[in-house]
């Protein structure tokens, strides 16, 4: 049994989601548990180095996860051949640039989404990885969430019959850090940093919707910025330039509807932050994060509309749980580990540059059909 150790270059991980997510429970853990096994009984030992600008934060990260390299000399990690892959966690304003300079140094490509701020942009970024034929892949980690994949064994078993429409409801309150510290970063909210709901979250959607429902055809969006202002992490009051909320209506091949609502100003009344309502001719579900309810025709209720009496049905005790039948681990480091495997022995990794694109797409088409107030299609990627 060999151990093959691979270099990588983390750079943005002390941000939030780098540093919990990506960091602490995805490459940490993967070192804590031995590596990634593979098939001949090799192991694959990820060897984070930890780049950014704040030398204090690097070295307390690094310490605090028994990581022994970091930097903030990105250009000397890049020029270490040890380091094969660079990750990019960084805020989407930031990510190209590091991105496109990984790329020119030969380092294999794995990064958050929004690939980048523009289409045209993470078109450019996909093109490049491709010349220079270099392994890459984006996060997309909905995908991987234990909820999401029993709603995928649902409509791979044909449980829906034929499907009619899909509603998800996304968000929280985001407290605007008055009298209260808000729970996102306050670039978020301004438009000018790379901030708002439908540049963060429509990359989510597109693939979500593509790979349990189908393509996604067209988009009819309306974006709104319900809080006007917020207070910074300092203190400072802002005014928020990005939309806070959106309100979006997309057509699927195969004449399916779905309605997506994501909101940073919305006080949560449902089962999870996000809630994934499937509905179909033999049957229908509602996703969660980690938990997936049913109902069959044949357990359908017969209400009949009669505001003058009692409602005589209990609708939510009308469902039935999606067993787990299955050990979850966690969505960001299960990915991590198919990419892992991708580089070092070229296991299938479908969630490439390109796929990362739609996402990028889908978002500057949701702001057109905003801007324009009317629906926009959807035209295929290609390279």
């Amino acid at each position: 049994m060999a151990t093959i150790n691979v270099g990588i270059i983390m750079n943005g991980v002390t941000g939030r989601m780098g540093t919990n997510q990506h960091l602490i429970r995805s490459i940490a853990a993967i070192r804590k548990q031995g590596g990634v096994a593979l098939p001949n009984g090799d192991v694959i030992m990820p060897d984070p180095i930890l780049v950014g600008r704040q030398e204090s934060k690097l070295k307390a990260l690094a310490e605090a996860n028994g990581i022994g390299r970091w930097s903030t000399n990105l250009d000397e990690a890049l020029a270490d051949a040890h380091n094969q892959i660079y990750f990019d966690s960084q805020t989407t304003v930031l990510r190209a640039a590091g991105v496109r300079k990984a790329i020119a140094a030969g380092k294999h490509i794995y990064c958050e989404k929004p690939t980048a701020g523009s289409l045209a942009e993470s078109l450019e970024l996909a093109k490049l990885a491709r010349d220079k034929g270099i392994k890459n892949g984006v996060v997309q980690d909905k995908l991987f969430l234990p909820g999401l994949i029993k709603l995928k064994r649902l409509v791979d078993s044909g449980f829906f019959g034929r499907i009619l429409a899909v509603r998800m409801e996304f968000g929280y309150w985001v407290f605007e850090g008055d009298w209260q510290p808000g729970q996102r970063p306050s670039w978020n909210y301004r438009k000018e940093d790379g901030g708002g709901i439908i540049v963060d979250m429509f990359a989510h959607w597109r693939y979500v919707l593509d790979n349990l429902f189908g393509d996604v055809k067209s988009v009819s969006c309306l974006g709104v910025t319900h809080i006007p202002q917020r207070v910074d992490e300092q203190g400072n009051t802002y005014d928020c330039t990005a939309d806070d909320a959106a309100y979006a209506t997309f057509e699927i091949e195969g004449g399916i509807i779905a309605q997506v609502n994501s909101s940073w100003a919305v006080r949560v009344n449902r089962d999870d932050l996000v809630t994934i309502h499937v509905d179909g001719t033999e049957g229908s579900a509602v996703a969660g994060l980690r938990d997936c309810k049913t109902q069959h025709r044949v357990n359908t209720p017969k209400p009949v509309w009669n505001p003058d009496i009692p409602n005589p049905f209990n609708f939510l005790e009308q469902w039935e749980n999606v067993p787990d039948n299955q050990v979850f681990d966690n969505g960001f480091k299960i990915q991590w580990e198919l990419f892992l495997k991708h580089v070092v022995i070229d296991t299938p990794f479908p969630w490439d540059l390109l796929e990362g694109a739609k996402g990028t797409q889908l978002s500057e088409l949701g702001l057109q059909s905003w801007k324009e107030r009317r629906w926009v299609d959807v035209p295929e990627l290609t390279l």
